[in-house]
């Protein structure tokens, strides 16, 4: 999917030492597998909610980490503490806090944001950085930016508690598969394959080249989404009814987007394992359900990551 040289590409996949993650077991597997071109940074530091919008202990390692790479990714992940954009804990599932500090305070050094706009970006200094993220990594940059979440989206935006009130919201409207709490089933899908829609952004349309008419169906796994929307960035992509924002992109840094479905799946592009949404359904691949339009479209999406860091490496 990332069409760069991954010989001659350094990956270094960055952790902050607090997280709740053994990180041993990534580095056996580095070292079993000789991936001489695949890297561990640990960071440490002390973060709260109290110190994450400003320089504080990880900003001199981070602004290494900015300095020596040309872009960087933010996967996907739990909830997010609402106390760190500012708001109770009502709807939210917090496992990991210190990762989302982590994550949060990184981002926000990166790109700035309301919660203090007296700070100085990093990529002030280089604004055609790559940054994205995926589901969680794009709600993280919104919420670091100075936006907030919907904490979940059935019962805020739907008025829907129970699993089998969400499954009357139609397949269509649901961002993740409600089945599983209703019926034992192990060939049913935990996520949900449904469309999207572009808004006038040129993002899809321009930099990724894709019809304005086309509704590609993506890989959603999320009960979150993001509300207000962070200082410098744009809606790119909506849910079908309009109501869940699905991609986002920065407007003064060309590089900087998040999308909230997962385009990073395997099973997307080829046929791995049957599953299905509903119990009745026939078991199908991922990749068979969303077609070879979709199919396409991902590896369009993957196409212009690809160019933008072949781009940075000249």
């Amino acid at each position: 999917m990332l069409d760069i040289n991954s010989r001659k590409t350094k990956f270094v996949g960055v952790y902050f030492k607090g997280q709740d993650y053994d990180f041993s077991e990534t580095k056996s597997y580095i070292e079993n597998n000789h991936l001489e071109n695949f890297f561990l940074q640990e960071i440490k530091g002390e973060l709260n909610e109290e110190n994450l919008f400003r320089e504080n202990d990880c900003t001199a390692i981070l602004k290494k980490v900015f300095e020596n790479s040309i872009g960087v990714f933010f996967f996907g992940g739990p909830d997010i503490p609402p106390g760190v954009y500012g708001e109770e804990n009502t709807l939210s599932v917090v496992t990991d806090p210190q990762r989302h500090y982590f994550e949060t305070s990184f981002l926000f050094q990166l790109l700035g944001g309301y919660w203090n706009e007296d700070f100085e970006p990093f990529l002030k200094e280089k604004p055609k950085y790559m940054v994205t993220g995926f589901c969680l990594g794009m709600q993280t940059m919104n919420v670091a930016t100075g936006g907030t979440l919907i904490q979940d989206i059935p019962s805020e935006i739907y008025g829907a508690s129970t699993p089998q009130e969400i499954l009357n919201l139609g397949r269509t409207n649901l961002h993740r598969n409600y089945w599983q709490e209703i019926v034992e089933d192990s060939l049913l899908m935990g996520i949900n394959l449904h469309t999207i829609q572009f808004t006038n952004h040129g993002f899809f349309g321009v930099a990724v080249d894709v019809s304005k008419k086309f509704e590609p169906r993506v890989y959603s796994s999320h009960h979150q989404a993001a509300e207000k929307i962070g200082k410098g960035l744009e809606i790119t992509a909506r849910s079908p009814d309009g109501k869940i924002v699905e991609g986002l992109a920065h407007k003064k840094y060309p590089n900087v987007f998040a999308v909230q479905f997962h385009p990073e799946v395997p099973g997307l592009y080829e046929d791995l394992y049957l599953r299905k949404f509903n119990p009745e359904d026939k078991p199908q691949s991922y990749h068979e359900i969303i077609g070879k339009k979709s199919v396409k479209f991902h590896e369009k999406y993957w196409a212009h990551i690809s160019e933008i860091l072949k781009k940075s490496k000249k």
